[in-house]
């Protein structure tokens, strides 16, 4: 199990670990059930998450180096470690709890050769009461060249037969009495916005675990239950180039985002229970699959009749600053000393005259950013936009706000790319000129959609009704409501003719959806509801539908 380092330290000496945060419920949860642990602290995870659960306040430093012994970092971690080893020390196998191992960082032989950061973490994890088997994971390609450390087990990673085999081999190599291991069986894959679905057929997988079983190989599935990066937790690849991540992360796994049974699960679960009833000489029957019970049985359709124009979104933003010119949300020291980690952030700035209206912005855009004069959008830039001319099309003056989403920071880099981990700040670091003068004391919103949020939108004595036919030419947030009977079940968002936003349910930000794909539909799971009315708002950044349809099957592209 991996741990997000990112959620339990928000900010600097900042912890949590209530609610879904919970972490000692969680593993105390696995014990009741029979399930052993295999404890991932990191503090890196990659788990195609945020900045791989890396914090992005690291990134106030200038000079920052992540997975390294810089002393930034390692004070960091150090910091982290003393608050979250003693959490889980006393639910050890030793102990009589179900943690039977714990892993050393995370892939590292992807990403450096140096044993010295892996040397100071595993000391770390031993002084702070660590006791278990102490591992490291590294796909087929890394494992050749990966730092192996005294007392620390090598395990294998990877998808095809040739992958694992080649992983085995290297771990051979190394020593032949250590027992093999595939930390990560990986049963699917995952997807980026704007490229096809990513699927893995039922035949590989059971070649490779057959491959694995005949090796009397142990195997951790990654992942055995498809998932869902709620919220802005998405991360992103920067390998060839810039693609971020969906918000869902069902990745074909063989239990489905919602928990549905797959194929691949009944093909695992009789493979598994051949090879364990010949172990136990044919004793052990293999448990009936239960019925899926919790998916809702109508769809249905909710209007979404009230609209909340951006003028006065902009007022229910706690978290502002100020700037002689912009710079990327983690340089700015929001309250409590807070820096923005995730969301859009918005720089504005008032012109009285416009003159041409010739705007040249200049700088790294990270990663896409909308262009709005009065509340509306004038162009809409990317990560791919070192420069861009716009011609704003007024001669009055007004507001001008640049609106840059980060969407998802590099969860995973290599050897070759080390520094990428180093450049994820996020938001806009350049220069705006409007005609021949520089633009220069701006204001900055972090609109992070944070807790409260939404009772501050609700409360705002600017909504409108969405039911005429002029729809805001521009971000908007839009608000309906659905009134259920019972224990609610799990539906899947589908937002048909919208653009691009993020939805909230009862608070809870679901994440992203974009319209090209692949993913349609955002996963919304039943305890997140409740029986009478339930409030939804959708940001929608430029192209609104009147409404919204809560779906009883997914459809990830």
């Amino acid at each position: 199990s991996y741990v997000p380092w990112n959620l339990h330290e928000p900010a600097p000496g900042l912890f949590r670990n209530e609610g879904i945060l919970d972490l000692r419920r969680f593993i105390k949860t696995a014990a009741d059930l029979d399930l052993f642990v295999i404890f991932r602290p990191g503090p890196y995870i990659c788990s195609e998450w945020d900045f791989g659960g890396l914090p992005s306040w690291l990134l106030a430093d200038p000079e920052m180096k992540v997975r390294s012994n810089y002393l930034g970092y390692q004070e960091a971690v150090k910091r982290y470690f003393d608050w979250l080893i003693p959490q889980v020390a006393d639910l050890q196998y030793t102990h009589g709890g179900p943690v039977v191992a714990v892993q050393v960082e995370n892939e590292f032989g992807s990403f450096s050769d140096d044993p010295g950061h892996l040397e100071f973490l595993r000391e770390l994890l031993l002084n702070k009461g660590i006791k278990e088997l102490l591992v490291t994971s590294d796909n087929e390609s890394a494992i050749r060249t990966a730092p192996v450390l005294d007392g620390v087990l090598p395990t294998a990673n990877g998808q095809t037969v040739e992958e694992i085999k080649a992983g085995f081999q290297i771990i051979r190599s190394i020593n032949d009495q250590y027992p093999l291991m595939v930390m990560e069986f990986w049963t699917g894959w995952f997807d980026h916005w704007g490229y096809p679905h990513e699927t893995r057929s039922v035949d590989i997988l059971e070649k490779t675990l057959n491959y694995a079983l005949e090796e009397s190989s142990n195997v951790n599935f990654y992942m055995f239950h498809g998932g869902t990066n709620f919220g802005f937790m998405a991360g992103a690849l920067n390998l060839s180039s810039f693609k971020a991540d969906v918000t869902s992360y069902d990745y074909d796994a063989p239990l489905a985002e919602d928990g549905g049974v797959t194929e691949k699960f009944l093909k695992i679960q009789k493979m598994i229970g051949e090879v364990t009833k010949t172990k136990n000489s044919g004793t052990l029957e293999v448990p009936t699959v239960m019925a899926d019970t919790n998916r809702a049985a109508v769809p249905l359709k909710v209007p979404l009749d009230k609209v909340l124009p951006w003028s006065e979104i902009i007022k229910t933003i706690r978290k502002k600053s100020k700037s002689k010119d912009p710079q990327f949300m983690e340089s700015y020291a929001f309250e409590n000393g807070w820096v923005q980690s995730f969301g859009y952030i918005v720089y504005r700035k008032e012109i009285e005259q416009l003159g041409k209206g010739r705007l040249d912005v200049t700088g790294r855009i990270k990663d896409r950013a909308s262009i709005l004069m009065n509340g509306k959008t004038r162009g809409v830039l990317t990560w791919e936009s070192e420069s861009a001319v716009l011609d704003l099309l007024q001669d009055e003056g007004g507001i001008l706000d640049i609106v840059v989403e980060n969407l998802g920071r590099v969860n995973y880099t290599t050897k070759d790319k080390q520094d990428v981990l180093n450049t994820q700040r996020k938001g806009f670091d350049g220069e705006v000129r409007l005609d021949d003068g520089v633009l220069q004391d701006w204001e900055i919103f972090a609109l992070d959609f944070p807790e409260g949020f939404v009772d501050d939108a609700l409360q705002s004595p600017g909504w409108q009704d969405a039911t005429g036919s002029e729809r805001p030419a521009g971000p908007a947030l839009f608000r309906g409501s659905v009134q259920l009977s019972g224990k609610p079940g799990d539906y899947f968002v589908r937002l048909d003719r919208w653009f691009k936003g993020v939805v909230i349910v009862n608070g809870f930000n679901l994440g992203r959806y974009w319209d090209q794909g692949p993913q349609r539909t955002l996963y919304l799971p039943g305890p997140l509801l409740r029986e009478g009315a339930n409030s939804i708002l959708v940001f929608e950044e430029n192209t609104s539908s009147g409404e919204i349809t809560l779906d009883i099957k997914p459809c990830l592209g």
